[in-house]
């Protein structure tokens, strides 16, 4: 039994951390986040597909979370990047995939995750998967309201 759960342990570590991306000394959460691109431009964006990924990643990263919490002792641990992966494809909604809203989605998400607005830094005192996560699909729900204002204000 020892054995398993160390496995089982260590693939919610892989998953919760972004492929340990969130071991990263400084700006885990930039660093989870530059991960998101990479996939973001692997994957295909078609609408079915896509809200597919979205209901995997917050259901899931939601579980993740709340194991991986647990498993490094400590509240919303900045090992955890699994929230910026989804807060990330959740501002990247029905975009189109070019490098100018890539770019700028990375740097709007990173702006409404840090700063968290009023109602962001609340949603995080919810306990478990769901506050670690909320506050990124908050976060990532402003991005994605800032890129398709611009998208439709300048036509792009």
């Amino acid at each position: 039994m020892g054995r398993s759960s160390n496995v089982s342990d260590n693939i919610i570590k892989l998953l919760a951390t972004g492929l340990f991306t969130g071991y990263m000394p400084y700006a885990s959460g930039t660093a989870g986040t530059a991960l998101a691109v990479f996939f973001y431009w692997l994957l295909p964006v078609k609408a079915g597909i896509y809200w597919l990924i979205l209901i995997v990643l917050f259901i899931g990263g939601t579980a993740l979370c709340s194991q991986a919490e647990k498993l490094f002792g400590e509240k919303d641990s900045s090992k955890i990047v699994i929230d910026e992966i989804c807060g990330y494809f959740i501002t990247m909604a029905f975009l189109p995939k070019t490098l100018f809203f890539i770019v700028a989605g990375f740097f709007i998400f990173r702006f409404f995750d840090i700063v968290k607005l009023p109602f962001i830094r609340r949603s995080e005192k919810l306990e478990g998967g769901l506050g670690i996560m909320l506050d990124d699909v908050l976060a990532g729900m402003m991005g994605s309201m800032v890129l398709h204002i611009i998208r439709w204000l300048f036509r792009i």
